[in-house]
Protein backbone atom coordinates (compact mmCIF):
# COMPACT_ATOMS: atom_id res chain seq x y z
CA UNK A 1 0.00 0.00 0.00
CA UNK A 2 1.41 3.22 -0.80
CA UNK A 3 2.39 5.60 1.90
CA UNK A 4 0.38 9.12 1.79
CA UNK A 5 2.85 12.15 1.34
CA UNK A 6 3.53 14.04 4.28
CA UNK A 7 1.68 17.29 5.43
CA UNK A 8 3.28 20.61 5.58
CA UNK A 9 3.92 21.58 8.69
CA UNK A 10 3.10 25.52 9.69
CA UNK A 11 5.26 27.64 9.02
CA UNK A 12 8.56 27.56 11.50
CA UNK A 13 7.57 23.89 12.69
CA UNK A 14 9.01 20.64 11.75
CA UNK A 15 7.23 18.53 9.42
CA UNK A 16 6.32 14.85 10.37
CA UNK A 17 6.53 12.47 8.62
CA UNK A 18 3.54 9.17 8.37
CA UNK A 19 5.86 6.92 10.71
CA UNK A 20 5.75 9.94 13.27
CA UNK A 21 9.36 11.33 12.59
CA UNK A 22 10.36 14.89 12.44
CA UNK A 23 11.57 15.79 9.53
CA UNK A 24 13.52 19.50 9.52
CA UNK A 25 11.89 22.51 7.88
CA UNK A 26 13.77 24.00 5.04
CA UNK A 27 14.38 27.04 6.89
CA UNK A 28 15.86 25.42 9.65
CA UNK A 29 18.74 23.77 7.76
CA UNK A 30 21.34 26.01 9.65
CA UNK A 31 21.77 27.97 12.63
CA UNK A 32 20.26 31.30 13.50
CA UNK A 33 23.30 33.35 14.38
CA UNK A 34 21.32 36.45 14.58
CA UNK A 35 22.41 39.15 17.39
CA UNK A 36 20.25 40.51 20.11
CA UNK A 37 19.17 44.17 19.19
CA UNK A 38 20.79 47.21 20.99
CA UNK A 39 19.68 49.75 22.93
CA UNK A 40 22.70 51.82 22.04
CA UNK A 41 22.43 55.17 19.89
CA UNK A 42 23.05 53.94 16.26
CA UNK A 43 25.77 55.31 14.43
CA UNK A 44 25.39 56.44 10.96
CA UNK A 45 26.40 54.00 8.25
CA UNK A 46 28.09 55.26 5.02
CA UNK A 47 25.21 55.53 2.28
CA UNK A 48 25.06 52.70 -0.18
CA UNK A 49 23.08 52.53 -3.20
CA UNK A 50 20.58 49.95 -4.31
CA UNK A 51 20.56 47.52 -6.91
CA UNK A 52 20.19 49.13 -10.39
CA UNK A 53 17.22 46.51 -10.85
CA UNK A 54 15.97 47.68 -8.01
CA UNK A 55 16.34 51.50 -8.35
CA UNK A 56 14.65 51.51 -11.93
CA UNK A 57 11.78 49.64 -10.41
CA UNK A 58 10.67 52.71 -8.76
CA UNK A 59 9.47 56.25 -9.42
CA UNK A 60 9.47 58.97 -7.36
CA UNK A 61 5.73 60.66 -8.23
CA UNK A 62 3.51 63.00 -5.88
CA UNK A 63 0.86 61.40 -3.47
CA UNK A 64 -2.11 63.33 -2.11
CA UNK A 65 -3.63 61.63 0.75
CA UNK A 66 -7.59 62.03 0.97
CA UNK A 67 -9.08 62.81 3.89
CA UNK A 68 -9.65 59.65 6.38
CA UNK A 69 -5.91 59.42 7.63
CA UNK A 70 -4.20 62.25 9.95
CA UNK A 71 -0.87 61.44 7.66
CA UNK A 72 2.01 63.82 8.80
CA UNK A 73 4.12 65.90 6.92
CA UNK A 74 6.75 64.22 4.49
CA UNK A 75 9.67 66.17 6.15
CA UNK A 76 10.22 66.50 10.14
CA UNK A 77 9.88 69.89 11.21
CA UNK A 78 13.60 69.62 13.02
CA UNK A 79 15.62 67.78 10.59
CA UNK A 80 17.01 68.71 7.46
CA UNK A 81 17.92 66.56 4.31
CA UNK A 82 21.08 65.47 2.69
CA UNK A 83 21.71 65.22 -0.94
CA UNK A 84 21.72 61.63 -0.52
CA UNK A 85 18.46 61.59 1.19
CA UNK A 86 19.52 60.85 4.83
CA UNK A 87 17.92 63.06 7.55
CA UNK A 88 19.92 64.59 9.82
CA UNK A 89 19.97 63.90 13.09
CA UNK A 90 18.02 60.96 12.70
CA UNK A 91 18.85 57.48 13.43
CA UNK A 92 20.00 54.48 10.43
CA UNK A 93 18.18 50.98 10.67
CA UNK A 94 17.49 48.26 8.10
CA UNK A 95 14.05 47.87 7.00
CA UNK A 96 12.92 44.60 5.48
CA UNK A 97 9.41 44.25 3.59
CA UNK A 98 8.59 40.14 2.38
CA UNK A 99 6.28 37.72 2.66
CA UNK A 100 4.70 35.34 0.25
CA UNK A 101 2.86 36.37 -2.81
CA UNK A 102 -0.72 35.91 -1.47
CA UNK A 103 0.36 36.03 2.21
CA UNK A 104 -0.03 39.47 4.24
CA UNK A 105 3.24 41.78 4.06
CA UNK A 106 5.63 41.76 6.94
CA UNK A 107 8.00 44.59 7.82
CA UNK A 108 10.72 43.93 9.92
CA UNK A 109 13.07 46.70 11.61
CA UNK A 110 16.41 45.77 12.83
CA UNK A 111 19.83 47.85 14.07
CA UNK A 112 21.76 46.45 11.35
CA UNK A 113 21.18 43.27 8.97
CA UNK A 114 22.85 40.60 11.59
CA UNK A 115 20.60 41.21 14.39
CA UNK A 116 17.11 40.04 15.49
CA UNK A 117 14.16 42.99 14.94
CA UNK A 118 12.95 45.28 17.53
CA UNK A 119 10.07 45.77 15.27
CA UNK A 120 8.11 43.35 13.49
CA UNK A 121 4.78 44.34 11.82
CA UNK A 122 2.17 42.53 9.49
CA UNK A 123 -0.17 44.03 7.45
CA UNK A 124 -3.60 43.60 6.27
CA UNK A 125 -2.49 43.69 2.61
CA UNK A 126 -1.25 40.70 0.25
CA UNK A 127 2.38 40.77 -0.66
CA UNK A 128 1.90 40.95 -4.38
CA UNK A 129 -0.42 44.12 -3.97
CA UNK A 130 1.93 46.12 -1.87
CA UNK A 131 4.34 45.53 -4.41
CA UNK A 132 2.53 46.21 -7.19
CA UNK A 133 1.53 49.34 -5.96
CA UNK A 134 5.07 50.16 -4.74
CA UNK A 135 5.85 49.76 -8.69
CA UNK A 136 3.60 51.52 -9.90
CA UNK A 137 2.85 54.56 -8.04
CA UNK A 138 6.91 54.80 -7.21
CA UNK A 139 6.01 56.73 -4.02
CA UNK A 140 4.08 54.92 -0.86
CA UNK A 141 3.17 56.13 2.54
CA UNK A 142 1.87 53.98 5.23
CA UNK A 143 0.29 56.07 7.82
CA UNK A 144 -0.26 53.70 11.20
CA UNK A 145 -3.03 55.32 13.31
CA UNK A 146 -3.91 54.36 16.92
CA UNK A 147 -6.12 56.03 19.77
CA UNK A 148 -4.65 57.33 22.99
CA UNK A 149 -5.69 55.76 26.16
CA UNK A 150 -7.45 56.66 29.32
CA UNK A 151 -6.55 56.52 32.39
CA UNK A 152 -3.28 55.49 34.64
CA UNK A 153 -0.58 55.06 32.67
CA UNK A 154 -1.88 56.76 29.39
CA UNK A 155 0.80 58.12 26.78
CA UNK A 156 3.65 57.01 28.94
CA UNK A 157 4.49 54.21 26.57
CA UNK A 158 6.07 54.48 23.02
CA UNK A 159 3.58 54.31 20.00
CA UNK A 160 5.65 51.88 18.80
CA UNK A 161 4.80 49.83 21.96
CA UNK A 162 1.08 49.80 20.76
CA UNK A 163 0.30 46.14 19.58
CA UNK A 164 -2.41 46.97 16.65
CA UNK A 165 -3.00 50.39 14.71
CA UNK A 166 -5.12 51.08 11.91
CA UNK A 167 -3.62 51.35 8.60
CA UNK A 168 -3.97 53.54 5.49
CA UNK A 169 -1.39 53.35 2.20
CA UNK A 170 -1.60 56.89 0.45
CA UNK A 171 -4.64 57.61 2.13
CA UNK A 172 -6.56 54.16 1.65
CA UNK A 173 -8.02 52.57 4.81
CA UNK A 174 -6.94 48.83 4.32
CA UNK A 175 -6.96 47.30 7.64
CA UNK A 176 -5.08 46.99 10.40
CA UNK A 177 -1.15 46.27 11.22
CA UNK A 178 -0.36 44.24 14.18
CA UNK A 179 3.10 44.20 16.15
CA UNK A 180 4.07 40.78 17.00
CA UNK A 181 6.70 38.15 18.05
CA UNK A 182 9.05 37.01 15.49
CA UNK A 183 8.41 33.48 14.90
CA UNK A 184 11.06 30.60 13.71
CA UNK A 185 10.32 31.75 10.12
CA UNK A 186 10.69 34.92 10.50
CA UNK A 187 14.31 34.30 12.21
CA UNK A 188 15.03 31.96 9.13
CA UNK A 189 14.32 34.38 6.49
CA UNK A 190 16.49 37.51 8.18
CA UNK A 191 19.06 34.56 8.88
CA UNK A 192 18.71 33.85 5.19
CA UNK A 193 19.47 37.49 4.36
CA UNK A 194 22.24 38.31 6.50
CA UNK A 195 25.04 39.13 4.41
CA UNK A 196 22.03 41.83 2.41
CA UNK A 197 22.47 45.18 3.15
CA UNK A 198 20.25 46.95 0.74
CA UNK A 199 18.25 45.20 -2.60
CA UNK A 200 15.63 43.52 -4.13
CA UNK A 201 14.43 39.68 -5.01
CA UNK A 202 12.98 36.32 -4.45
CA UNK A 203 13.54 33.57 -2.29
CA UNK A 204 12.89 30.03 -3.59
CA UNK A 205 10.34 27.68 -2.09
CA UNK A 206 12.62 25.44 -1.06
CA UNK A 207 14.70 27.87 1.01
CA UNK A 208 12.12 29.19 2.92
CA UNK A 209 8.54 26.87 3.29
CA UNK A 210 7.79 24.58 0.05
CA UNK A 211 4.13 24.51 0.93
CA UNK A 212 3.50 28.54 0.29
CA UNK A 213 6.14 28.79 -2.74
CA UNK A 214 8.92 31.43 -2.88
CA UNK A 215 9.08 34.63 -1.05
CA UNK A 216 9.56 38.05 -2.17
CA UNK A 217 11.59 40.84 -0.15
CA UNK A 218 12.76 44.16 -0.52
CA UNK A 219 15.24 45.55 1.87
CA UNK A 220 16.74 49.18 2.62
CA UNK A 221 18.16 51.39 4.96
CA UNK A 222 15.52 53.55 6.78
CA UNK A 223 15.89 57.04 8.83
CA UNK A 224 14.27 56.72 12.07
CA UNK A 225 12.82 60.02 12.93
CA UNK A 226 11.12 60.09 16.52
CA UNK A 227 8.54 63.29 16.69
CA UNK A 228 7.48 62.51 20.30
CA UNK A 229 6.18 59.29 22.39
CA UNK A 230 2.96 59.74 20.19
CA UNK A 231 4.70 60.10 16.74
CA UNK A 232 7.21 58.59 14.89
CA UNK A 233 8.01 57.98 11.04
CA UNK A 234 10.61 55.67 9.13
CA UNK A 235 12.30 57.24 5.96
CA UNK A 236 13.59 54.70 3.25
CA UNK A 237 16.93 56.17 2.25
CA UNK A 238 16.83 56.99 -1.76
CA UNK A 239 18.83 55.13 -3.72
CA UNK A 240 19.43 58.21 -6.14
CA UNK A 241 19.96 60.43 -3.98
CA UNK A 242 18.24 63.68 -5.03
CA UNK A 243 13.75 62.58 -5.03
CA UNK A 244 13.02 62.01 -1.65
CA UNK A 245 11.86 58.84 -0.16
CA UNK A 246 10.19 56.31 -2.33
CA UNK A 247 8.86 54.42 1.05
CA UNK A 248 7.56 56.66 4.50
CA UNK A 249 5.67 54.46 7.33
CA UNK A 250 4.11 57.35 9.62
CA UNK A 251 3.07 55.39 13.66
CA UNK A 252 0.28 58.45 14.90
CA UNK A 253 -1.41 58.16 18.09
CA UNK A 254 -4.28 61.07 18.18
Amino acid sequence: MTRPPPTPPPPGEAAVDSDGTETESSVHRFPVTLLQPSHRKHHHSKPTRFLRSFRSAFRSLPILAPPGCHLPAAAPHHGSRHRDGHVHGATRTTGTLFGHRKARITLAFQDNPRSVPHLLLELAVPTARFMQDMGTSGLIRVALECEKKAGAGAGKSRVLDEPMWSAFVNGRNVGYAARRDPTELDLGVMQLLHAVSMGAGVLPGDMTDPADGELTYMRAYFDRVVGSKDSETFYMLNPDGNAGPELSIFFVRI
